[in-house]
């Protein structure tokens, strides 16, 4: 089993091209995997509690559930639009999750890794936690990326994260897959290398905060929402639920393979990266049952985070009915390689769209699909003499099909994209050298005109579902034109030559990816 899960999004605010990002990368890895004939398992969802929850639903005079719900259902309408298939959703107010939770801070005091203290100094409300001396800048002041910092004293439940430090270290430090990409693992450890070996709170005082779960063994008391929202990872895959809770066999999930979590790379320190391995290391994991964490990057406007006061927020939501679905997938693994940062850049949008897929593979479909129809009858003829040029394009399909692999493999759906790109600009140049127009002119030249339309059908049918991944509908209705309608039940290791059997009859193209034509064009 693969199982693969997103950070959670915190419903405070609404969906940004962040989250739609994040999404699709994880729609896209979980189509590949399956795509390989492995059992996949895609867990996502939201993240409810909390402190800005509360102040935010307070300020606009409703429930704090209310407010998540309403919330909620952004992500979730989000979601649907860009064809982002979970089979998993979690929701942090879930009683299966909050029995999860209580669970496990039962089992840490028990183990002696939970102690109570009374504490005074400084908190960040924006980003729900206490600060010390180390948070501040070279001015000594608590910067503008905290928000509201206010002094606060009072006592609260600790989780013993520096009784896991030294362990976590020689972790991270002799498993250089648990953070992907490498360099986001370096920057963990130099966190780690630098880090004061603290210890976490991970409650707050309902005087101050009734909107989370409720310590068990201490009703005055809530969970803090980091705490309580990385056990979303363990908690809907099953740990701890009873038999019939409606969720899925833990360990047919996490001991059958290695989880991934893609996260993005503001919450890698402290959250995904000290937290929830000294958790899971504290209740019991053990060191090969650690998940390995896929870090991506920023989305950033002409190389600034985006953000509402600089007023540069892209809304995903609008990107998708204005430039369509497809256009938006496609772009935001395209334009931007995985674990980096990159521009948010509409006209490339545009460009990269009308260019490799109405242009290049759009091009490739009708010419393989209309001129079968014109010259064939829409009956593919195998089996025709090859000469040099068929073998080359052959070739590059085989090239093709290993560099797609190896990069799909390294989560690098980018250079996936550029491999299919490569083999679609051999297919046009192919026929552009090959003139099929021309060799219908002279009957004598049948046999050669069929073996050149059923080189471009045959990789047409790869490319459909090489593409499936990232764009399904669209490689759907290739399937649908070629008259191959179980194409997309292939799998990876199924895609040898010989795809399109002799005698095949496809259908008539019909334009896959409609050009996109803006208002200054």
């Amino acid at each position: 089993m693969y199982f693969l899960t997103t950070a959670i999004d915190y419903t405070n605010g609404a969906p940004h091209i962040g989250h739609a990002y994040e999404k699709v990368l994880a729609d896209v890895i979980a189509r590949y995997r399956r795509l390989r004939g492995e059992e996949v398992y895609f867990l996502t969802g939201v993240d409810q509690h909390g402190q800005k929850v509360q102040q935010t639903a307070e300020k606009e005079g409703i429930h704090p559930a209310t407010f998540a719900k309403k919330k909620t259902k952004l992500f979730l309408n989000l979601w649907k639009k860009l064809g982002v298939h979970y089979d998993g959703w979690a929701e942090t107010t879930d009683d299966r999750h909050k029995a999860c939770v209580q669970a496990i801070l039962s089992d840490l005091k028990e183990r002696g890794d939970l102690y109570k203290k009374a504490y005074q100094g400084h908190y960040s409300v924006r980003q729900e936690q206490f600060l010390t001396d180390r948070d501040r800048n070279e001015a000594g002041e608590f910067g503008a990326e905290w928000g509201e910092v206010v002094e606060i004293e009072e006592e609260n439940w600790y989780f013993r994260l520096s009784a896991h430090a030294a362990w976590l270290k020689d972790y991270v430090s002799s498993h250089p897959d648990f953070v992907i990409p490498g360099f986001r693992r370096n920057e963990l450890l130099g966190a780690l290398a630098n880090s004061a070996d603290l210890d976490l709170c991970i409650s707050r005082p309902k005087e101050r905060l009734r909107w989370g779960i409720e310590f068990p063994f201490d009703p005055d008391f809530v969970t803090y929402v980091w705490f309580d929202a990385l056990i979303n990872y363990i908690s809907f895959a099953g740990y701890l639920a009873a038999d019939n809770a409606g969720l899925p066999d833990f360990a047919g999930i996490w001991n059958t393979g290695r989880p991934v979590h893609v996260i993005g790379k503001d919450i890698l320190v402290p959250a995904h990266g000290v937290y929830w391995p000294s958790m899971l290391h504290a209740i019991g994991f053990p060191d090969e049952r650690l998940p390995q964490i896929l870090v991506h990057g920023w989305w950033n406007m002409k190389g600034e985070k985006m953000s509402k006061s600089l007023g540069n927020v892209v809304d995903p939501d609008e990107l998708a009915d204005k430039f369509g679905v497809d256009a938006l997938r496609y772009y935001l693994v395209r334009d931007i390689v995985t674990g980096k940062d990159a521009d948010f850049d509409l006209d490339r949008l545009v460009m990269l769209y009308n260019q490799e897929l109405a242009n290049e593979l759009g091009n490739l479909c009708n010419r393989a699909l209309n001129m079968t129809a014109r010259y064939s009858a829409g009956v593919v003829t195998t089996g025709a003499a090859t000469n040099a040029d068929d073998h080359a394009l052959r070739d590059s399909l085989k090239a093709v099909l290993g560099e797609y692999r190896a990069a799909l493999d390294a989560f690098d759906v980018a250079e996936a994209l550029k491999a299919i790109n490569r083999h679609v600009t051999v297919c046009n140049a192919y026929a552009e050298r090959n003139k099929p127009w021309e060799l219908a002119k002279d009957p004598a030249h049948k046999p050669r005109l069929d073996s050149v339309l059923a080189h471009l059908v045959e990789s047409l049918a790869h490319c459909a579902v090489l593409l499936s991944p990232v764009l399904p509908d669209p490689a759907q209705r290739i399937a649908a034109q070629l008259r191959m309608d179980n194409l997309l039940d292939l799998k990876l290791d199924d895609l040898q030559w010989g795809l399109v059997p002799d005698g095949h009859e496809t259908g008539k193209p019909k334009p896959v990816f409609p050009k996109i034509v803006t208002e200054e064009a």
